[in-house]
């Protein structure tokens, strides 16, 4: 494998399998080579384009690009380590970089023959996709967290029970002390700010401790509830009603996607066509 391969090798290792070509199984192996005999073939025509032809990179551009890469190493030392485990070194990849910012600049300038997005394609999109924009209900909430350990005295599970029963007691008398209760009293890293669990959809606390929460009014304070790492108290702060997002909200967003979609539909068909006139 030459070095501008070597490279390529090491770019898609990272991107599809997110660790160096040397630590993939040999399937992975086997499909990395097949992927970097492929993008090397479709680099290769787009670099032969009239296209590409007319490219100029200004000089700072591969720089830039190359200090980026050493920044992520604590030594020069360390980065040529890398560069040599990869097959490569620093004018293979100061060659390489050129040579993807050439590649890049041509797909861009292909992609500006994309169709421009309308409002009213924003607006059918939004429509036709409306599931995407619905908003769960959320809830805004405390707890308070007493755990139970049988080795340790104190807090086998009988008299974690009555501690955290006690607690309740109070805060049924003064709902307004459960930040403070909470400092006190929970075993939870949460205490030091008020016992705050945050603005929270379904899917992020204990089966039994969701269903509690979940149950809860605004300013209303559960049952003790019980869950893998010991009992809970629940004080729900705000409930957000489910809902749907309005267009305006996202509109910003629904035009970046169609635009990023028509760019890559233009520059794919450009590249096919590559191939075909073959």
């Amino acid at each position: 494998m030459g070095e501008a391969n070597a490279y390529l090798a090491l770019k898609l290792s990272l991107e599809l399998y997110r660790k160096p070509p040397a630590a993939l199984g040999d399937a992975e192996k086997q499909r990395l080579n097949g992927a970097v005999l492929r993008q090397a073939e479709i680099e290769r025509r787009i670099l032969a384009t009239p296209e590409a032809a007319s490219v100029v990179l200004p000089a700072s551009s591969t720089r830039q690009r190359l200090d980026e890469i050493r920044g992520r190493y604590e030594s020069r030392q360390e980065f040529l380590a890398d560069l040599e485990r990869s097959g490569c070194d620093e004018a293979a990849l100061d060659a390489a970089l050129a040579r993807d910012l050439r590649v890049e600049a041509v797909l861009d300038r292909i992609a500006r023959n994309a169709p421009p997005v309308s409002d009213t394609d924003i607006e059918i999109f939004y429509l036709i996709h409306g599931e995407r924009f619905k908003r769960p209900e959320r809830r805004t909430l405390r707890h308070i967290l007493v755990t139970i350990n049988e080795e340790l005295p104190g807090s086998e599970r009988p008299a974690a029970r009555a501690r955290i029963e006690d607690i309740r007691r109070r805060l049924l008398a003064a709902p307004g002390d459960f930040a403070a209760e909470a400092l006190k009293h929970s075993e939870c890293p949460t205490a030091v700010a008020g016992g705050n669990l945050g603005t929270l959809g379904r899917g992020h606390l204990f089966p039994a401790v969701e269903i509690a929460a979940f149950a809860l009014d605004p300013g209303r304070i559960s049952a003790v509830v019980e869950s893998p790492v010991g009992f809970h108290l629940l004080l729900c702060d705000a409930v957000e009603a489910e809902g749907v997002v309005g267009i305006e909200a996202v509109r910003a967003r629904i035009r970046e996607h169609l635009e990023g979609t028509r760019r890559g539909e233009v520059q794919k068909t450009w590249i096919r066509g590559l191939f075909r006139r073959a």
